[in-house]
This record gives C-alpha cells, structure tokens and sequence, in this order.
C-alpha cells in the first residue's frame, strides 16, 4: 500500500520514521513518499522535501516567508493527486498540514493525523476542521483523547512514541562519552538544549551561553544537530568555554546533571531520562503578544501541561535572561530536596503516559483504515 507522510521539524520526523518502521512490519510492501528528514529517508521514505526548508515559526516568520510557505503547500497538493497514496498520515505540524488535510478530504483521499496540534491550548476553533477532514485522531497525550471526544472526533489515544524512542536506549557510558567528545572526566555536565531550528538556535543559545561564567565547576555541552550548520551554533560560542556535540541528545541527557531546554518536545525528553531542567523560550516579541492573547494554558513545557500544575521552572519571554538562569539552575544543582522533589514527579509523570508500544498501535489503526 501506498503512504502520504508530512512531517515538519524533527520530533516529528523521528515519531514518523518510528511510525514507519511499525507499518513495514505489518505491510512489507509498503511505499512511503514524505516530507520530512534524514530518519524518514533512513526508513526508505522518497523525500519530496526535507524540513529545514519547510520549518517557519511564529507569525512574524510565517508572514515574512510567506511565499515559500504558500509555494510549499501548493507544490504538496500537486504530488498528493500525483502520487494517490491509500492514506495521508499528518504529523502535527499544523499550520501546514490542516490545509492539506482540507484539501485531501475534498479529493477523497483518507486522512490520519498522529500527533495532535496543541489545539485545547490556543485556536480551539480548528477541532471543528479537524472533525470535518480528519478520519482519524491518534493522539499522545492522555487529556487530548477526552478533549476530541467532547468534540465528537474520531480518535485513539496510543500512547507516547517518546517512551518507545528511550525504551531502545543502552545504558550510557559515561567514560566513552566523556573520552569520545573530549570532555573533562572531573567535572559534572550540564547539558544546553536550544532547539533543532535554526530560528530558536539564534533566540536562546547567545543567552544560554550567559550562564557558563558563574559555574565554572561545570562542563557545559550543547546539544546541537547535524541538520544545522555549524556555523549556526559557532556564531554564538566565540570562545566561551562550552563543547558543541551533534546527534547525540539523548546520550548527552543520560549523563547530565541537569538540563536548560528550550521549550518543545525536548522538555519531555530530558523528563523522561530523570534530568532536572529549566524549560526556556523566547519569541519574536510581536509574535509572543499575539499568542499570549490566544493561548488558554497556563503552562507552555508538556511536562507542566500533563502534571497540571508546575514541577518545572518556565522562564519565558523577558524572564528568559542571564540572571533568572542562573538563579534557577543554581537552585537545581544546590538543592537536593528540590532535586529529589522533582525527580518523583518525574516518575509520576512517566505512569500517565502510559507504556510503550505507541508506534505499533498506531500502525494497526493506520492499516486497519485502509483496508
């Protein structure tokens, strides 16, 4: 059978790829054509356009390259009717993919969407799109599946991909990491995480970078990626005392004392691996107003949103600044009640995510629709 794939930064391209590798297992003549990145690709999938070309945020990015953006989506519809997949999977990614999903309803084509925009937090308004052209909601979040239920939506909660991801993970090697990466055996890690967009990477590493001075008992490690230039990250280090690593996040989380991470899919990463963290955001200023006035959460990192109340820091917008950072990752690392504190809740939040096996589920429902 043939699959119609869109993911649009890179968790969404690392659930997708998962994703696929589940339908390869119950379809081993599956065809994939995707927008996406390197893992998709990995996983066999023709790549009609990688996501570094793709990913605008905010509504001042979105605006200023709004030609690219409508020249992407045009070019999509055009190699859906090309292509007539059996089913178009829609990986979050929202302000692109409700268009396609529109236009695939409208064209009789079967649309899944796995991964939920985070619609209960702002623009509610699109479940009504989504009950209209979806056929089918696989949801990760446990409170997502009652909020599309109120709606009358189609939908299945699987179950976290994060937990299938870490699942597969070897217990790390602090050694081998340390000698591989040429970082010092004496001194305790704390890991920078600002984002795989080259856009996040220019908000928050610069300010990140502020903190190193005043913990000089630490080594400092950037999580970067290799889907960015190097460039993008050396701009901002200069000389301070901080090592860049690509392509190792999670190996990097498994041997970090603590974490500051910029807000997205990585806060619930680093929670899953038990690293206290600050979560951290910064958007264009006129961006950030417009999605204050729209947003109905009181928390911006899913790991706030799912415990429904604040285990960890948020420093957002103007308390995003060298002098809040460095108070609150010295609270971490000096605190061992807080530490411990946050550390159970950790465990707390991982039983509400359910366990493993959501790329699997979500690949029965997926075939099952199609046949």
């Amino acid at each position: 059978m043939k699959y119609y794939i869109i993911a649009g930064e890179a968790s969404g391209d690392l659930h997708a790829a998962n994703l696929m590798a589940e339908i390869r297992k119950k379809d081993p003549k599956a065809e994939f054509r995707a927008w996406g990145g390197d893992r998709m690709k990995k996983q066999g999938a023709t790549l009609v356009k990688h996501y570094r070309h793709t990913a605008f945020m905010g509504f001042v990015e979105v605006a200023a390259n709004l030609r690219k953006v409508l020249g992407n989506i045009a070019e999509c519809k055009k190699d859906l009717l090309t292509y007539q997949p059996d089913v178009l999977i829609l990986v979050d990614y929202p302000g692109f993919n409700l268009r396609i999903a529109k236009f695939a309803h409208k064209n009789h084509l079967k649309v899944c969407y796995y991964i939920s925009p985070q619609i209960w937090a702002w623009k509610r308004h699109r479940v009504h799109a989504i009950k209209k052209n979806v056929d089918k909601m696989l949801v990760i979040l446990p409170f997502e599946e009652h909020f599309y239920k109120e709606y009358g939506v189609n939908v299945n909660f699987v179950g976290h991909p994060l937990l299938d991801e870490l699942a597969k993970l070897e217990p790390a090697s602090r050694h081998g990491f340390v000698r591989r990466n040429n970082l010092s055996e004496k001194r305790e890690i704390i890991a920078l995480l600002p984002g795989s967009r080259k856009q996040e990477v220019e908000r928050m590493l610069g300010t990140m970078l502020k903190v190193i001075p005043h913990f000089p008992q630490y080594q400092f490690v950037i999580a970067g990626v290799s889907s960015l230039e190097k460039n993008v990250y050396l701009h901002w280090i200069g000389d301070v005392d901080v090592r860049l690593i690509e392509d190792q996040t999670y190996e990097l989380l498994q041997n970090a004392s603590a974490a500051l991470v910029t807000s997205g899919t990585a806060t619930l990463e680093t929670a899953l691996l038990s690293v206290p963290e600050v979560v951290c955001y910064k958007a264009n200023g006129l961006s950030y107003h417009i999605a204050k006035s729209l947003i109905k959460v009181r928390f911006i990192s899913l790991v706030n949103l799912i415990m429904d109340r604040e285990v960890v820091k948020e420093l957002i917008q103007g308390d995003f600044n060298e002098e809040n950072l460095t108070k609150e990752l010295e609270r971490l690392l000096s605190d061992p009640k807080r530490q411990r504190r946050m550390l159970e809740d950790l465990d707390v939040l991982k039983e509400r995510l359910g366990n493993s096996g959501a790329s699997e589920k979500a690949a029965d429902v997926i075939i099952s629709m199609i046949k």
